[in-house]
């Protein structure tokens, strides 16, 4: 298997929990993980550098403590689409960068989870979209599907969008985020009809986030 890049059908789906779970999920079978978040808006100010708390996050769970600067190259304050908030601060978003971090993460691990930013069709600018990322890294997608009212239409248009992408599709994870959704298993059964990738794991709602956890409803293919 690739190493992952994890996408979702929106943002606030559960993307950097999910990244974090599959990172202990393969961590507690003895692989140096390491994680990135490639570019991340909506970002505070600490020791007067930009951190954002999702890029923190998967930082800390990454093996080996890797510096902030390689989990998240490209980090923006406003909470804003990326490529607005690059053009706002006339940065351009340089894949060559982004390139030399994950490979300085490859070199010192045995996987890399890579989390997008929002879901798979937001641009990072004008002339680069999130599939050029994940195409230029070589990776295999995972689709993360937030339970809730409307979640079919987001799923199936997704799981078109990257199959017709032509990038390996490693299977998608159900996220239990709403937990007085009630239609859960009939839209469980529904994309698991529907989406041509495997479904990897049903995260339920947890009132205390824990990685460890989470990793354990997840099933994907060892690497």
């Amino acid at each position: 298997m690739n190493h992952l890049f994890i996408t979702g059908t929106d943002t606030e789906v559960g993307k950097t929990w999910a990244t974090l779970g599959i990172m202990a999920r393969f961590q507690a079978q003895g692989l140096a993980v390491k994680g990135m978040k490639p570019v991340a808006s909506g970002s505070e100010w600490h020791d007067g550098k930009l951190r954002n708390p999702d890029a923190s996050l998967i930082q800390a769970q990454s093996s080996g403590s890797p510096a902030y600067e390689q989990v998240n190259p490209y980090t923006f304050a406003e909470p804003i689409a990326p490529h607005i908030a690059a053009d706002k601060q006339r940065v351009g978003i340089d894949m060559d960068r982004v390139s030399a971090a994950f490979d300085e993460l490859d070199r010192s691990g045995d996987l890399v989870i890579v989390e997008g930013i929002g879901g798979w069709r937001v641009p990072l600018s004008d002339k680069l979209q999130t599939e050029d990322l994940v195409r230029r890294l070589n990776l295999s997608v995972v689709l993360v599907v937030g339970l809730r009212l409307g979640c079919i239409n987001h799923a199936l248009l997704s799981a078109e969008a990257i199959q017709a992408s032509g990038l390996p599709f490693a299977g998608w994870l159900a996220n239990c985020i709403c937990p007085d959704y009630t239609e859960q298993q009939a839209t469980l059964d529904y994309l698991r009809a529907h989406i041509p990738a495997p479904m990897s794991g049903c995260i339920p709602y947890l009132d205390e986030l824990d990685a460890a956890a989470i990793g354990a409803t997840i099933n994907l293919a060892d690497p």
